[in-house]
């Protein structure tokens, strides 16, 4: 079963300071100006934390994401084993893990920190 896009792209434009884009033909969704987020017509793919990325892509339906694959992220072709609220939580933990590599004024500026 292919991911509902529409959804998971909804759902990342919801996420403080989040922004759209179209690059290479596809949504791409950033913060301060780094992608967290590209949607496909039916894929869609995210940044994991190091402890993830290997566990995450040994599932079916998921992938190292083409060029992206060294800074960790996945491209999910398929939600056999991924259901919406687990891709969901994935997107905002990619958010995460970009944010956290903002500069800390701008981490306040997004709410993350205090």
């Amino acid at each position: 079963m292919k991911p509902d896009t529409a959804a998971l792209l909804a759902h990342a434009l919801t996420l403080p300071g989040a922004s759209h884009d179209i690059k290479w033909g596809v949504d791409v969704v950033s913060v301060a100006g780094k992608m967290f987020c590209i949607v496909g017509e039916e894929r869609v793919n995210y940044k994991v934390g190091d402890d993830d990325f290997l566990a995450l892509t040994d599932l079916p339906g998921v992938r190292p994401a083409p060029y992206l694959a060294r800074a960790r992220w996945v491209r999910v072709d398929d939600c056999a084993a991924l259901d919406m609220a687990a891709l969901k939580d994935g997107i905002a933990q990619s958010w995460q893990l970009v944010v956290a590599k903002l500069p800390k004024r701008t981490q306040r500026e997004l709410g993350a920190i205090a």
